[in-house]
């Protein structure tokens, strides 16, 4: 049984700023982990900090303070990374043994030793997928804030690989804690998925994709694939996008035009939490053809919908998917237009595929990754105790 030292006591900060600024991506990761983290353990002293508060604050167990900055997240950034004014975090957590950005860049920190989370190293492996203005910001602070930091996480082995070959990071400065899956995600349908689909329009057969309108999903090519797949077996299903404006989306809305599929594309914008199991589970395939991704928990997500997943066979996504997803080049569009029909059509291949998605997406969970974080916590600052 896994217990916690008695004794064992520290005073850990954290940077709670993308849970509440950011509805998707890293911000889902940060209300994971820290939720998870928050039930196991009762024992150290943790003070979240953010700037400015959750629209649905949560209630945290004692051990559990919160401190809000009355500033934006732009702001912050402006005044920590971009003007690199020294105002150490303490300012704001007090007293801390322990200081954890999850979100890429650290802040000044007086005496605390340090972890921060980089979730991956988008902006070099694929600069054309950023905003110049975006890409000047990361070429300068997260390089900075790698170089500060006492020890790294990455959401994946891929990740890992990144940091060591790109920012020549020490090996034995770079930890694994692989990204959790909602218990929510389940292939038991809700009495409220048919009206939560109807809301949403979704009556006929579609296949999903999830992700932010920037060209790192690969949305483009999933658009030219789906086109092909309708021409070549005259497939009814509509392609459902899920997913709020980033940047540089202006190109996935001129080839729906251009391709003549303002009728059977369907581009959702961002789709609550609350609505996305029902979208899943009324897909009849999912499609992730990202380029490159750090971790790729919408892939897990499908999964634990039963849902089957075609996904992209780099970075990060063979380690996530496993043997439970067909994976393709991200450039080939006649391959994921191939994998898609073969999803489609395919009733022996998606059963195999529900089935091991499944099996994949039980060994991700939040609770293990709290565990997992813990125990680097513990690296950092032996003398506070990790997990036995």
């Amino acid at each position: 049984m896994t217990r916690h030292r008695h004794g064992a006591r520290g005073r850990i900060g954290i940077d709670y700023t993308a849970a509440v600024q950011q509805r998707a991506g890293i911000g889902r990761y940060t209300r994971g982990l820290i939720g998870a983290l928050a039930e196991l353990d009762r024992e150290r002293e943790y003070v979240l900090f953010s700037a400015g508060v959750e629209a649905e604050p949560r209630t945290w167990p004692d051990n559990f303070a919160r401190r809000a900055l009355p500033l934006s997240d732009r702001h912050m950034a402006i005044v920590w990374q971009r003007l690199r004014v020294p105002l150490p975090v303490e300012l704001v957590t007090g007293r801390i043994d322990l200081f954890h950005s999850p979100d890429f860049v650290l802040p000044p920190v007086w005496r605390a030793r340090t972890v921060l989370t980089v979730h991956d190293l988008s902006f070099l492996r694929h600069p054309e997928c950023s905003s110049p203005p975006l890409l000047a910001y990361l070429m300068r602070a997260v390089p900075h804030s790698v170089a500060r930091a006492d020890i790294l996480i990455a959401d994946s082995e891929s990740t890992r690989r990144d940091l060591i070959e790109l920012l020549h990071v020490p090996e034995d400065r770079v930890f694994v804690v692989y990204a959790g899956v909602e218990e929510r995600f389940r292939p038991e349908p809700s009495p409220e998925d048919a009206l939560r689909r109807k809301r949403w329009g979704l009556e006929r057969p579609y296949i999903l994709s999830v992700g932010t309108l920037q060209p790192r999903k690969n949305f483009c090519r999933l658009i030219h694939a789906f086109h092909r797949l309708a021409q070549a077996h005259g497939a009814p299903h509509e392609l459902v996008i899920a997913g709020g404006k980033g940047w540089l989306y202006d190109e996935i809305f001129a080839a729906i035009g251009e391709l003549g599929l303002e009728k059977r594309v369907r581009v959702l914008g961002f789709v609550d939490d609350a609505d996305l199991p029902a979208l899943y589970r009324g897909a009849d395939v999912f499609a992730f053809p990202s380029l490159y991704e750090g971790f790729g928990i919408p892939v897990l997500e499908a999964m634990g919908c039963g849902t089957p997943v075609v996904t992209s066979n780099v970075s990060s996504l063979p380690e996530v998917a496993g043997d439970a997803a067909l994976q393709v080049p991200p450039e080939d569009v006649d391959a994921l237009a191939d994998a898609l029909w073969r999803s489609i059509s395919d009733s022996a291949l998606r059963e195999t595929h529900r089935t091991r998605g499944f099996e994949q997406v039980a060994r991700f969970t939040w609770r293990r990754a709290a565990h997992d974080l813990i125990d680097v916590y513990a690296r950092v600052a032996p003398s506070h105790g990790g997990l036995q």
